[in-house]
């Protein structure tokens, strides 16, 4: 297709409708109208305080005005509203060095500080002021100049140095990811689940229809006594902690002498649509602790949980103790939320009216999509995580750079109806989980300090999904030893974090008591990875050595087929059945 069969306003009309879809779905089910939103704001300021606010920035504009009128060609001009010193959408040349672009994004900047300084002198509690701040960003971010091809002067040089293949590049990469139903994050196509990813040696030992058992070969000639199970999120796949081998999480744990077992959660079809909370726990969690027992021929696992696997492996625990089995001899969460007092941003999402929608119209049976729930973690940083690869993909015409991370980011999973609606509702919206016997699960009232365990509790600094603070909170709901260790970096970065990337650092210490900040101060900060510091922990509580059998599974558990097993893959096949259809 050459550029004079794509005329230049269709690509215009093109990328607003995009931003519009775009926006729309960040919203996720709120009607937003600016002008009523306006309306709204002005409404809830005393009238001095509304004029003082409009008339410093209307004076602002009219320097900024004043400014552009002023400048001499070449000339550079100080600037009256200044950018973040981490926006990186305004850092190339053509911004600054062009009068008109300039003017633009100044005007942009100082429009975007007046509507946050709105939002936060205005007269609404907390909770409302949250949700407003949140959504006023979303729009803030959407609305960039940067946003559009001809408000662009990075985007408008690319296309007339290309003679317009720029522009053609960025709609055919729009229909691509139009089709993929995702924004492309990263090049996919460097990627492959058992290519290149997810390759640690090893066999699924056990299925059922929610779950696969990964057993990995061991790397020595003894393991540990107690094997390692680790519950991956069942949001993505479970190879976040499998990645490359020298990023590899799993192959660390083999390396450190552990025997290692995970669970390979199903990217859930429309037949298991039904599934429960309890189904999560019983033929999941439970079941995968069943079978990690009999093959290693053992009383005790240690058990690892990471972000809603951490919630879903300590309510099995906690479940099992009521019951009189004990089967861990530690327990390892990390990003995970026990007491949601503090959700961060996720929760302007979620609110009575969201959670009775959900409740009516997947509450007995349907599915949550996966890409949606990937957008609805993106939009939280939606400057980096969504206008960022619209603008480079779709608009410069580039693919992105390949990074791991960002494809098992995009690999999302399908969750069914009645498990989200109770995960969202109890724990989220009432968050019920932190009180003792509040909620029944398996039959048995729940109680996080029957879980008197040594526990290992990670927390990511930049965490935006489980804020650390949060993670903090776990402490006092657990009995036990608590090491509480908390990482650089964010939800994925900060747990994925190898010891050959000496980059980050991480605080350890004793808790001390429910101030979390109290307990950074008295941390002891450390340079490196966080892995080293968790196995030396888990060899306290790993039993002797033993000899590492020379097969996996056993007798009454068979290898089923080679990791990374077939669940793993469902969703890559569904996907692409679906292409070729059409």
């Amino acid at each position: 297709m050459s550029s004079q069969q794509l005329p230049y306003p269709l690509f215009i009309e093109t990328n607003q409708q995009l931003l519009q879809d775009i926006l729309k779905s960040l919203s996720i089910g709120h009607n937003l109208d600016a002008a009523e939103v306006y309306q709204r704001l002005t409404a809830a300021h005393d009238p001095e305080k509304l004029i003082d606010i409009n008339n410093r920035y209307y004076q602002k504009q009219l320097d900024l005005w004043l400014s552009t009128l002023g400048r001499k060609p070449g000339e550079a001009s100080p600037p009256i509203a200044l950018q973040e010193k981490n926006d990186r959408r305004f850092l190339s040349a053509e911004w600054n060095e062009l009068p008109y672009f300039d003017y633009l994004k100044q005007y942009y900047l100082l429009t975007s500080q007046w509507l946050m300084e709105m939002v936060e002198s205005a007269k609404f509690d907390n909770e409302i002021k949250k949700k407003l701040r949140f959504f006023a960003r979303q729009y803030i971010d959407a609305m960039s100049p940067a946003n559009f091809p001809a408000t662009n002067p990075e985007v408008l040089k690319l296309a007339a140095d290309s003679k317009g293949e720029t522009i053609n590049k960025g709609l055919k990469n729009f229909l691509e990811d139009l089709e993929k139903g995702h924004i492309s994050m990263t090049d996919e196509s460097a990627f492959e689940v058992g290519r290149n990813l997810a390759v640690t040696r090893g066999a699924v030992v056990f299925e059922n229809d929610l779950i696969q058992l990964i057993q990995y070969s061991p790397l020595g000639k003894t393991v540990s006594e107690y094997p390692l199970l680790i519950v991956p999120p069942c949001i993505n796949k479970y190879y976040v902690l499998d990645m490359r081998p020298e990023n590899s999480f799993v192959r660390y744990a083999l390396e450190q002498g552990n025997n290692v077992f995970i669970i390979s959660w199903r990217n859930i079809p429309p037949g298991l649509d039904s599934l429960t909370w309890d189904d999560y726990l019983e033929q999941g969690v439970i079941q995968a602790i069943k079978v990690s027992l009999e093959i290693a021929g053992v009383k005790k696992v240690n058990a690892l949980g990471f972000c809603v696997g951490g919630t879903l492996l300590a309510c099995a625990l906690a479940a099992l103790r009521v019951k009189r089995q004990n089967p861990a001899a530690s327990l390892t969460l990390l990003s995970t939320m026990l007491d949601f007092t503090d959700t961060g941003e996720i929760s302007v999402y979620i609110d009575p009216a969201y959670v009775q929608k959900i409740k009516t119209e997947i509450g007995t049976g349907g599915l949550v999509p996966g890409r949606d729930l990937a957008l609805t973690f993106a939009s939280l940083r939606a400057n980096e995580l969504v206008w960022f690869y619209v603008v480079n993909n779709y608009l410069k015409g580039k693919t992105p750079h390949a990074f791991d991370l960002l494809y098992w980011n995009s690999d999302s999973a399908n969750l069914p109806g009645p498990m989200y609606v109770y995960y969202v509702r109890n724990m989220y919206l009432e968050n019920n989980l932190k009180i003792p016997g509040k909620l029944i699960m398996c039959g048995v009232p729940i109680d996080l300090k029957k879980i008197n365990l040594p526990t290992y509790v990670l927390a990511a600094k930049e965490d935006h999904i489980v804020p650390w603070k949060s993670a903090y909170a776990n402490v006092p709901l657990l009995k036990g030893q608590i090491e509480f260790v908390l990482t650089a970096s964010g939800h994925i970065a900060g747990v994925v974090n190898p010891p050959a990337n000496s980059k980050r650092s991480y605080w350890s210490g004793k808790s001390i008591g429910q101030d979390p900040e109290q307990w950074l101060a008295s941390a002891q900060s450390s340079l490196g990875s966080w892995w080293p510091h968790w196995s030396a922990w888990l060899k306290q509580k790993s039993g002797k050595q033993v000899p590492a059998s020379a097969k996996l599974g056993s007798k009454k558990y068979p290898e089923v087929e080679a990791a990374p097993g077939r669940y793993v893959k469902e969703y890559c096949e569904i996907r692409y059945s679906k292409q070729q259809a059409a």
